[in-house]
């Protein structure tokens, strides 16, 4: 089971009416609606379906949320702060760039395994069909990670362990795209089985073994020729 924890410094979609309920209906109403949205996709899941999932009245549920859309953010920006946590454990932690990718990628997998519904949403939300609802969280979390690959890219300039010919920003770019493709072939079916084409079957169950071999794509086109 997803634990969901309702931060106070996080933003806010839900009515003070949630956090006044019993932990237990929070968490019911919460894991439910995770269920349905990865099961179904937020535009097929109803709301009615859910409260009566978590066994409340619909009238409940608006106590609750003004709406179906409020519910799918307060679930995604959860996955945000989680995901926060670990972006800084990952820049206090890594000695340099590779050592940052390297950690970068096994968090990915790690989250993945740990909450792979909420991977889900979280992937779902960069759509383009759910773009409309993306505006309306934070994007806090879009700038930490290319700060934090951009800092490490000109501390390797300056340690002569990376190439000061290609534009730091380029680089970063270039090496979030990485994380967010691994991050998708870790939930998606279309792009698991797209992984499965490149690797081989055989080394899906030794992805650690598969970072390794990214990161030392990473240092051979980062390093200085």
């Amino acid at each position: 089971m997803t634990e969901i924890i309702l931060r106070s410094n996080q933003l806010k979609f839900h009515k003070d009416t949630f956090e006044k309920t019993t932990e237990d209906r929070r968490q019911k109403v919460l894991e439910v609606a995770v269920d349905a949205f990865a099961l179904n996709g937020y535009n097929a899941t109803s709301i009615n379906d859910i409260a009566k999932n978590a066994e409340i009245s619909i009238g409940a549920m608006y106590s609750y949320f003004a709406s179906k859309e409020d519910l799918f953010l307060t679930i995604i920006n959860n996955a945000y702060f989680l995901m926060e946590e670990i972006l800084n454990e990952v820049r206090k932690s890594s000695r340099d760039i590779y050592d940052c990718v390297e950690r970068m990628l096994a968090a990915s997998r790690e989250f993945s395994l740990k909450y792979p519904k909420l991977n889900q949403l979280y992937l779902d939300l960069t759509t383009q069909a759910l773009a409309p609802l993306s505006v309306r969280l934070s994007s806090k979390l879009e700038r930490i990670t290319p700060r934090m690959l951009c800092d490490f890219i000109e501390a390797g300039i300056e340690a002569g362990i990376v190439s000061n010919k290609i534009d730091k920003r380029v680089l970063a770019y270039c090496i979030d795209n990485i994380f967010m493709v691994y991050q998708f072939s870790l939930s998606s079916d279309y792009y698991k089985e797209r992984l499965k084409i490149f690797i081989g079957e055989e080394n899906v169950s030794e992805l650690e073994g598969v970072e390794k071999s990214i990161v030392r794509f990473v240092r051979a086109a980062l390093e200085e020729k």
